[in-house]
C-alpha cells in the first residue's frame, strides 16, 4: 500500500519576500556597497563609487534571478507504506525536477513531519540541470497511534555566492496512519460450529440467489441429487429442493473506551493495551471469516448497518479490517458516565462478543452482564485498574482486589468468559486461557488452545472463570 502527493510547483510570493530572503553575506555585500558609494560621492573617488555599486548590484541581482527561477520547481511526495503499525518504518521519497531551462544552484529540501515521526529531515542538492530530476527519501516511525500529516514540502534555493536563499513552499501533504499494533491469536470457533460459518446445529436457508424458500423448477445443470421427487409428482415436472447454507456466526468487538474506566497515560497504559487488544481479536476473527463489527461504549458501530462484511479470502474482509484499523488508530477516550449505550446498541442474536473492559463499577457490571443476553458466546477481558495504576512488579504478582473478584464472579454468573487482565499480561496467552475457563471442551468456542496463566505471578488465572459454559 503507498500514497503519494502530485506534483506541484511552489507557491509564488512578492518580490518583498525575495528581498527578506537575503543572508548574512548578501546583506554585509548590500551594506558594504551603500557604504562605499556614500563616501565615493563625500570624497569625490569615482573608483570607489564603481566598487560601490558592484557590491551592492551583486546580491540585488542574486534577489532577482532566484525570484524568477524558484517557480519553475516542482516535487512529488511518495509515501509507502500509508499505514503501518506502531513501531514500524514507513519510506518518504521526495522527487524534484527543474522545469525551467537554466540550472539551479543549491537547493535544501526540508520536509515538515510532526515531533512524534522524529526530526525533520533536510536534504541539500548541490546544482539540478535544466529538465533534470532529484530523488532522496528518509523513513519516519511512530511509537504512538494516530494519523500524521507529512509536509507541506518546504524548499529553499540559494545561489551560488551565498547572497540569497529563498523557501518556497507546496502545498500538497500526505497522511501517515500509525494503527494499533496487532498480534497473532490461536484459531477460534463457535461451540458446535466452524469459525465464521456453521456446519453444526444451526442452518438457515438462503434468502437471496439461485436457492428458494420453497422447491423451484429444474434448470440446466442442476444436480439430479437435488430432485424433489414428492413435489415433482404434485406439480408434474422435476422440481430441486431448496440446499441448506451455514449460518455466518456474527462477532462483535466490545470496546470500553470511558475514560474513568483506564488509568495511566503513555502507550504502556491500560488504554492502549485495551485499543491494541481490540486490534488484534478483530483482524484474527476477520481472517477466519466472522462477519465482525466493533463497538464502543458511546454505542458507535463501525462498520455501520450498511458496512461491508467479511468474506473468507474475499476483499471485503481486507476492506473491513483497514476501516477498523483506522478507526482504532484515532479512538479516543469517552466520557461515558457507563455502558448502557453500548447496551442499547446491541441488537438480539450477536453470536460472539468478545469485550475489552476497563475498570468495571457495579453499574457498569450490570448492564456488562445484561449484555450477556444479546449473544450467543461472550468472553470479557476485565482490566485490573488499581495494577494498572500501579504498573509495578508487586502490582503484577500480588493478589487481586477483592473488588475485581466480585465484577469478574458477576459476570460469570451472567454467563461470560472473563477473565482479569494486570500489567504485562499477553493477550495470546490471555485468548489461550479462555479456553481452560470457559469450561467447555477443546474443540468449542477457542479451538487447539492450551489454558495458560493470566499473567505473571498469577497461578491460578485459567482456574478462576471455570465453571461459567457458554450456550450454544
Amino acid at each position: 500500500m503507498s500514497g503519494g502527493s502530485g506534483p506541484g510547483v511552489a507557491e509564488r510570493g512578492g518580490l518583498r519576500a525575495a528581498f527578506a530572503g537575503l543572508t548574512t553575506r548578501g546583506r554585509s555585500f548590500l551594506a558594504a556597497g551603500v557604504a562605499a558609494a556614500v563616501c565615493a560621492y563625500l570624497l569625490g573617488q569615482a573608483d570607489l563609487l564603481r566598487v560601490g555599486l558592484l557590491l551592492a548590484a551583486l546580491p540585488l541581482v542574486c534577489v532577482l534571478v532566484l525570484h524568477r527561477t524558484r517557480y519553475r520547481v516542482a516535487a512529488r511526495r511518495t509515501l509507502a507504506p500509508a499505514r503501518v503499525p506502531v513501531g514500524a518504518e514507513a519510506r518518504v521519497r521526495l522527487s524534484v525536477e527543474n522545469l525551467s531551462r537554466l540550472p539551479t544552484g543549491v537547493l535544501m529540501l526540508q520536509d515538515r513531519v510532526p515531533y512524534v515521526l522524529g526530526p525533520r529531515p533536510r536534504f541539500v542538492l548541490d546544482r539540478v540541470e535544466a529538465g533534470g530530476r532529484r530523488e532522496v527519501s528518509y523513513r519516519v516511525r511512530s511509537d504512538l497511534r494516530g494519523c500524521f500529516p507529512l509536509g507541506p514540502l518546504e524548499l529553499r534555493l540559494a545561489d551560488p555566492f551565498g547572497m540569497c536563499e529563498l523557501t518556497c513552499a507546496f502545498g500538497s501533504s500526505d497522511t501517515l496512519t500509525a494503527v494499533p499494533r496487532t498480534e497473532p491469536l490461536a484459531p477460534v470457533r463457535m461451540a458446535g460450529e466452524t469459525a465464521g460459518f456453521g456446519e453444526g446445529r444451526r442452518r438457515s436457508a438462503a434468502l437471496t440467489g439461485e436457492d428458494d424458500v420453497i422447491p423451484r423448477g429444474y434448470r440446466h445443470g442442476d444436480d439430479l441429487r437435488r430432485v424433489h421427487w414428492r413435489s415433482t409428482a404434485r406439480h408434474g415436472e422435476l422440481m430441486v429442493r431448496r440446499e441448506e447454507q451455514p449460518q455466518r456466526t456474527r462477532c462483535t468487538v466490545l470496546l470500553d473506551t470511558r475514560e474513568a474506566a483506564h488509568r495511566g497515560t503513555g502507550p504502556e497504559s491500560a488504554f492502549e493495551w485495551a485499543v491494541a487488544a481490540a486490534a488484534s481479536a478483530a483482524t484474527h476473527l476477520l481472517e477466519r471469516g466472522f462477519p465482525v463489527r466493533l463497538l464502543t461504549d458511546t454505542g458507535t458501530s463501525v462498520p455501520g448497518p450498511e458496512g461491508p462484511t467479511a468474506t473468507p479470502g474475499g476483499t471485503d474482509a481486507g476492506a473491513t479490517a483497514g476501516l477498523l484499523l483506522d478507526v482504532l488508530a484515532v479512538v479516543e477516550p469517552s466520557g461515558e458516565p457507563g455502558l448502557s449505550a453500548a447496551y442499547e446498541a446491541l441488537r438480539g442474536g450477536e453470536g460472539l462478543l468478545i469485550a475489552f473492559f476497563g475498570e468495571l463499577d457495579e453499574e457498569a457490571a450490570e448492564a456488562a452482564a445484561r449484555m450477556r443476553r444479546r449473544s450467543t458466546a461472550a468472553v470479557a477481558f476485565v482490566l485490573d485498574g488499581d495494577a494498572w495504576a500501579r504498573n509495578s512488579w508487586e502490582a503484577r504478582s500480588g493478589a487481586r482486589p477483592a473488588a475485581l473478584d466480585d465484577r469478574l464472579r458477576m459476570l460469570r454468573e451472567a454467563g461470560w468468559t472473563a477473565l482479569p487482565v494486570a500489567p504485562g499480561a499477553s493477550l495470546p496467552a490471555l485468548w489461550r486461557a479462555a479456553d481452560g475457563a470457559s469450561g467447555i471442551p477443546s474443540d468449542g468456542l477457542w479451538a487447539g488452545a492450551a489454558s495458560t496463566p493470566y499473567a505473571p505471578g498469577d497461578t491460578d488465572g485459567a482456574a478462576a472463570g471455570r465453571g461459567a459454559g457458554h450456550e450454544a
